[in-house]
């Protein structure tokens, strides 16, 4: 039996962790045709069985897989779909200081949500649930699947199975109901959607080098909305959706910058899910003004906790932080976390795994004094 409450929690987590060594040699090795699948997977089983034992033994409600058996926080899942296929990047993406490797997703055909390699990977996470913990399920959020395929267009035509972009969104949306359909009848009862998209929005440099009109972003949220929420429309009252908003996180650099302002009356006010897990660990998320524009009951997750960078926060200035966003947001509705997880892709930020679990460990013991858990 699993835990009784469900996401999000007093101390929470993004939920990908650094990949052992171990792990890496292996992927290495099949990457190079020294080992089959078969290998493989067992080398990610035992790896995923130990992580579940160490969430578990830092005292936290969510066990996840680690993302272990991926490579990236998003194209993974979204190669999962039959209809779209990893290819070539025709430019790599441009972080802060580093770019990243040349992969992404397209569309090769009418995409269908059936059979998702992830609905067995959850099974494998759903064994391990006990009376004190939840499986989570992380999967990129819906708007960042239309905005890799529909940016992929030009280099990868879809005209021939879609005639409209409005189409493939239709068809997205489908999957992912599709998907998450799957995943509930395995026993998910929490899914995370992962997502970069509102935040390219908030910065005025991201938008100058694509192009961005004011209209382009006040269309680009509506777009966002609207396969969002047509996802977690009529979902099961017990299947918690909440979604992590992102600024990037790869080698412990960064994507883009800018407070939730410009699109805080879209994503908070009208976004269908039940919490929010939300950078705020630098001065690159802004202040907590943004906050005020929350709908009613919604609970916030704040990533106060850089998963960046291996130096432990102080935890006066993490309570009075949180006092500080409690002016716009009622202290039994937030919750603490790291501002994203440990690693997005599997290279992994600039930390030890003891390190991380520091981090973890700082988020519990804070956790438990603000909210006396």
């Amino acid at each position: 039996m699993a835990y009784a409450s469900n996401a999000p929690f007093h101390a929470d987590v993004v939920g990908s962790y650094l990949r052992p060594e171990a792990l890496k040699q292996a992927r290495a090795d099949y990457e190079a045709g020294n080992i089959d699948a078969a290998a493989l997977k067992a080398v990610e089983d035992k790896a995923i069985e130990e992580l579940v034992a160490r969430q578990k033994q830092a005292g936290l409600h969510v066990i996840t897989d680690g993302e272990f058996r991926r490579r990236w926080w998003h194209f993974d899942f979204m190669w999962g779909f039959a209809g779209v296929e990893h290819k070539a990047a025709a430019h790599r993406v441009a972080f802060h200081d580093e770019v990243t490797p040349a992969d992404t997703a397209a569309v090769t055909g009418r995409l269908d949500g059936h059979n998702h390699p992830f609905v067995e990977h959850f099974k494998f996470v759903k064994q391990f649930e006990d009376e004190n913990t939840v499986a989570r399920q992380t999967m990129p959020s819906p708007a960042q699947t239309l905005f890799v395929l529909t940016g992929n267009k030009a280099a990868y035509l879809y005209d021939e199975f879609y005639a409209t972009d409005e189409e493939l969104a239709a068809d997205i949306v489908k999957a992912y109901r599709q998907t998450i359909a799957d995943l509930y009848e395995a026993g998910c009862r929490n899914v995370q959607f992962d997502d970069c998209t509102w935040t390219r929005l908030c910065d005025p440099a991201v938008r100058e080098r694509l192009g961005w009109s004011d209209e382009d972003a006040e269309r680009l949220q509506r777009q966002n909305l609207d396969i969002i929420n047509a996802v977690i429309e009529d979902q099961p009252a017990d299947l918690a959706i909440n979604t992590h908003v992102c600024r990037g996180n790869f080698h412990s650099t960064w994507l883009s910058s800018g407070g939730y302002a410009p699109v805080a009356a879209n994503l908070f006010g009208k976004e269908n899910v039940n919490a929010y897990y939300l950078e705020f660990d630098d001065d690159r998320s802004g202040d907590f003004a943004p906050l005020a524009e929350l709908s009613e009951n919604k609970k916030v997750v704040l990533g106060l906790i850089t998963s960046k960078t291996p130096e432990l926060e102080d935890p006066a200035a993490i309570k009075a932080r949180i006092e500080e966003a409690a002016q716009y947001v009622p202290l039994e509705r937030l919750c603490l976390s790291t501002q994203c997880g440990f690693a997005s892709t599997e290279e992994g930020n600039k930390l030890t795994e003891e390190q991380q679990w520091a981090k973890i460990a700082l988020v519990k013991s804070i956790a438990d004094e603000v909210w006396g858990d």
